[in-house]
Order: structure tokens, then sequence, then C-alpha cells
């Protein structure tokens, strides 16, 4: 394979982030936007010894699951990876990633259930970030091209509410009547870095991030959305003048609207505010829900732990059916929202959230709740990144009757199980394959759950039972 030539192939299977993997040779190749079956013309763009990456040129033979994408700027911008795949297909993707994920990862070979589909496979999101970036071209509003900071123009996207479009012609019209400027991260200039925001209940919650407090026509903008949003809205301003990544400041600045709004979830009473943290999709959120408490099946005499338990929404949920549900989160702020929650829901001393790091307050909470009799059970939550090592270890030795794991990133729930299982073991400082399988927990179920449809990423739910 050589950079920059053409080459025809059948595509073979789907990768992990939806491209087609092409074998010639005993080299894989992945081309995005190419699909399992289709004959393909496609360009080298890098190589390497192992394998190749190349760009998608002619479908000669199409696939029976393609379909026009109703996305403009499908494949320019990096928010969506398969819209060009049909949603029964995208489906049955996801399933087959996750069983990959699982195989060559963890050396698992488990039936993974059919994935639960959403409802809605479009407009399903209820929040929204738009980097706003000076260009050649003037001020433009949009998402960002896959691995680049390079803002791709857009109007509308049929994967966020129809409030998206009047959000983006609202700050349109106010960057031109006040001639403002969208963020250069070259030069570290600009008036607005990016537009945010969130669905709660019917309200909006906007902030406008600034590198200026002091930004012109703040009332005006006030008056464009109003006359363009038909729901009730906040709007805050966020000073950022860093010249990092990160898309807030340190300081919200309340200009407009309530702080927060209240919400009603699966029988719990929250409170959202600027900087609380929601699941993309409420449809697929109460689903996972249900299903984490249908398998945790908790009752009088359970104590369940909610590690990584956030601003508490799921321990409160598990803690309507159990003797009590524990929290434990590593950020303050969080636990303070979960305190409140317990107070707002009448849970106090039914749920009880400890401010630390998993590892260093699991082993002792476990031996604590042992000693009421009470069966244990373990939800486990972690970021993308997985659980660390010392969560795995706490966990496994904790004797816990049940675990329940919900990740967004198959490869690293693949090793975390398999260190639970016993197929992976950490030796050494590494993580690698076990000649004799001796784990304290067995698997029963994997479900994925489309959590974001047209999108590369699966939510993916794993129950483990503690071997007699």
């Amino acid at each position: 394979m050589k950079k920059n030539e053409e080459y025809i192939g059948i595509v073979e299977a789907f990768g992990s982030n939806g491209e087609g993997i092409i074998k010639d040779n005993g080299l894989i190749t992945f081309v995005p936007y190419a699909i399992k079956g289709e004959k393909v013309r496609y360009k080298i763009l890098k190589a390497t010894k192992n394998c190749a990456y190349g760009k998608l040129i002619e479908v000669l033979t199409p696939s029976d699951c393609r379909v026009n994408p109703i996305c403009s700027v499908f494949n320019k911008c990096g928010g969506c990876q398969i819209q060009h795949v049909d949603y029964t297909s995208q489906l049955e993707l996801k399933r087959e990633t996750v069983k990959d994920c699982f195989k060559k990862i963890a050396d698992i070979d488990f039936n993974v259930d059919k994935t639960e589909p959403c409802e809605k496979a479009f407009g399903y999101r209820n929040k929204l970030q738009l980097p706003v970036a000076e260009t050649e071209n003037g001020t433009v509003i949009g998402f960002y091209a896959e691995n680049t900071h390079r803002v791709v123009p857009i109007d509308d996207c049929p994967i966020n509410p129809s409030w998206t479009k009047k959000i983006i012609s609202a700050f349109k019209q106010y960057i031109s009547e006040f001639n403002l400027s969208g963020y250069d991260n070259q030069k570290f200039t600009g008036d607005i870095r990016e537009i945010t925001a969130k669905e709660i209940s019917g309200n909006l919650i906007i902030v406008a991030v600034v590198l200026d407090g002091n930004i012109k026509g703040k009332d005006r903008l006030v008056e464009i959305l109003k006359t363009h949003l038909e729901l009730n809205f906040t709007l805050y301003f966020n000073v950022n003048k860093s010249r990092s990544n990160v898309i807030y400041g340190e300081k919200f600045y309340l200009y407009y609207g309530a702080p927060d709004y209240m919400a009603e979830i699966d029988g719990v009473k929250c409170k959202f505010g600027v900087q609380s943290f929601m699941q993309v999709n409420d449809e697929m959120r109460s689903k996972l829900y249900a299903k984490v408490k249908e398998e945790i099946d908790a009752d009088e005499n359970t104590t369940v732990i909610d590690a990584y338990s956030g601003a508490g929404l799921m321990t409160a949920l598990l803690s309507q059916n159990a003797r009590k549900a524990i929290g434990i989160e590593i950020v303050k702020e969080a636990v303070e929202c979960a305190d409140d929650l317990a107070k707002i829901n009448g849970l106090t001393g039914k749920m009880v959230n400890f401010n630390g790091a998993c590892e260093d307050l699991l082993p002792n909470i476990i031996e604590k709740e042992r000693k009421t009799g009470n069966k244990i059970k373990i939800v486990l939550d972690p970021p993308r990144k997985g659980c660390d090592i010392a969560v795995i270890e706490a966990v496994r030795k904790s004797g816990a009757d049940k675990i329940v794991y919900v990740s967004c990133l198959p490869s690293s729930l693949a090793r975390d199980v398999g260190l639970l299982t016993g197929t992976l073991i950490y030796k050494d400082g590494k993580i690698e394959k076990a000649e004799v399988p001796s784990g304290e927990y067995e698997l029963t179920l994997i479900k994925p759950l489309d959590m974001f449809p047209q999108t590369k990423h699966v939510e993916t739910l794993v129950c483990l039972c503690k071997k007699d």
C-alpha cells in the first residue's frame, strides 16, 4: 500500500469507529463511510507497517443498508459517523462493536444482547455545544471537524432539537448587529468563544462564553433570543480568558432568567443548574436507569453502593427499593448537590453520600455494611477511561453479591470486566491475559443501549454476579 495510490476492495467488517475495514494481503485499511459488504474505490492517506488509513472515493457496489444522510455537512463535521447507515443496521453495528471489544481485549466470547433502540433516531439530544470561530471568511458558528479545531459552519443539526436552529440564528443576528468576532485560537482574540444550551423540562439554559464580561449588547441579545425562541430560557455569560481548550472559565454570571430549573426523572425530583451534568438523551437515560434498577434487583435487605455517583440521581433511584443506597463521588460540589437531592426527595438517611475516591472509601464501606448482614450490590458508572486499577481491586475483593457496570466506551469496559472475571490479570504494572481465568465474578449480561444514534458511540450495561 502506497500513500496517495487508489485501490479497489471489498469491505469485510466495521471498525470500532464505524469505518469500513478492508483487508488486502494481510494489511488492514480503515476507510470511513464505507459499509460492510460494499465494493469501493479508496485512496490511501497514510500507511504504516501494520495498517493503513484510506479515503472513500467511490462506492462501486452499494450495500442495501446504505441511505442518504439528511445532514448537509455529514462527513465534514465530527458529530456523526454513521448517518449513511440505516438505523436497524446501526444497532447491529454497535452490538458487533461491543462483542468484538470483549473478544479482542478481554478474551471473553459472550452473547451480547440486541442494542436497545432509541425511538427518536434524530432530534434526541437535550444539550448543545457550539464553538464560535473567526476565520478568513468571517465569524462562523458550528461544530469541529473530527480531530481538528477547524469549525464547520452550520445552520441546524438533525440530531439536536428544533431550538438549535433558532439559537444559531439568534446569535448570528446578535454578532452581526454589534460587529462581534469569534474566537481565534492562534491569536487568542475575539468576543465569543462558545455557545452552549441545555433543555430541562421545557426550559433552556443558554451560556455565552466570552473573552470579556463587558461584551456589547447584552440586553439586545435577550431581546433577540425572545423573538427567536418559544421556550422559556435563562441566559448566563461565562468569561474564559484561558488559552486552553477548556470550554468554561471559573465564573458564570446570570444575566437573565431563573438560575436553575426543577425536573422529575422517574419519580425523583431534581434541580438542574448551569453546571449540572445531564445524559444527552432523556429517553435512553430513563431506559438505562430502569435497566440498572432491574438488574440490581434491590430489596429491603440490600445496600447498594453507587460508585462514581455524581450529583446523586442514580443513587436516589436505587434507594427507592433498597434498604439504603450509598453514593461515592470525588467532586465535592457534586456531593453537595446529591445531599440537596436527598433532602428534596425525603431520602435523608436512606440515601447517604460520601466525598472521596472510590479506592479509598469502598473497602471500609463494604466492611461496615457487611456487619449489618445486608446483601451488598455495586453500581459502577465511571468516566470514559474506566475504573482506576485500585477501584477494580477494591471491587474484586469486596465480596459484593452483584455488580452492574455502565460505560460509554466498550474498550475500557471490556478491560475492566476482564479483570473482574479473571480473563485478564494485573501484573507488574501491566494488564495481560490470564492463562487460566480465575475471577471472583461471572458475566451474566451485556446490554448495549443506543444513547447516541447516528454516531459511533454506544452505552453498554454489564451485569456480574459473585461465583458460588
